[in-house]
């Protein structure tokens, strides 16, 4: 695995990994809120990079990147810091975007803003493709509802006993789980308080890009998901005209980490139709 860093459109460093041969197509993984390149786990990331080119950033304000006072409220920021990341790495065509949770909506920023000339395919999981009052791409579940606002508290005390009502949303039964859980629960902590507050601090519809948007589109979502309510996997799957959707039977949060096996399937299977 490479550990790189390039900068963003207001020069915020930001740091990602590369892992694959570097001739295989690219999949670039965009993590959630308040989590890290590390959320998808060593078992997804070395299956991925078994058949592509896995770039997994760090998401501005997140993990080893760049924390800017500003920025957070602006799809177009949001969109040059994939673009920025895709130059880094010379990508061009053929790449397959996968977005878990806010990564959704980063990945529309991007579409909305640069189009799908380097995109040959999106992934969606368990993902927000909107945000703001009203916005039926944008749904939360109970879990979010409840964490919120005090997942956003500077007061450890106030952070930990909101960011510990996700339970095991993100890994779904704790049964062997333990160290991802602690491992998913310390990345939301270490993300600054004020980086979780300004992310929900923003409006953006994508539906109009959704309608028209001109990739495959796969959507993967739990049907029990307590943080991205179910219904958002639904609304995107019926906009894009190119859609397949996955709905996992009684599936929280986080596919990847409930099922790594599936998973890896699912995207082979939706990445291979690409051909």
């Amino acid at each position: 695995m490479a550990i790189r860093e390039t900068l963003g459109v207001d020069g915020t460093p930001l740091v990602y990994s590369v892992t694959g041969a570097e001739d295989a197509r690219p999949l670039v993984l965009l993590h959630g809120w308040a989590q890290s390149s590390k959320c998808w786990g060593t078992e997804v990331l070395d299956e991925l990079a078994a058949r592509y080119r896995v770039i997994a950033p760090d998401l501005r304000g997140h993990g080893y990147s760049g924390v800017p006072t500003t920025g957070y409220d602006d799809s177009a920021v949001w969109a040059g810091d994939v673009r920025a990341v895709l130059a880094a790495e010379d990508v061009t065509s053929g790449a397959v975007l996968l977005g878990w949770s806010y990564g959704g909506l980063v990945i529309c920023d991007y579409l909305a803003t640069h189009g799908s000339a380097a995109v040959d395919g999106v992934v969606l999981v368990g993902a927000i493709t909107s945000i703001g009052r009203g916005e039926k791409g944008g749904k939360v579940g109970p879990a979010m509802r409840e964490a919120v606002p005090g997942a956003m508290s500077e007061e450890p005390r106030v952070a930990i006993r909101a960011l510990g009502a996700f339970g095991t949303a993100l890994t779904g039964p704790p049964e062997g789980k333990g160290a991802q859980s602690q491992a998913l629960f310390g990345a939301s902590l270490s993300t600054p308080p004020r980086v979780r507050a300004a992310l929900f601090d923003r409006a953006a519809s994508h539906d109009d890009l959704l309608r028209r948007l001109d990739v495959p589109v796969l959507v993967i979502h739990g049907t029990e998901d307590s943080v991205v309510d179910v219904a958002a996997g639904r609304h995107a799957a019926d906009l894009v005209p190119n859609a397949q959707a996955s709905f996992w039977d009684g599936c929280d949060h986080g596919p990847f980490v409930e099922d790594p096996a599936r998973f890896v399937k699912e995207i082979g299977e939706f990445v291979g139709n690409l051909d």
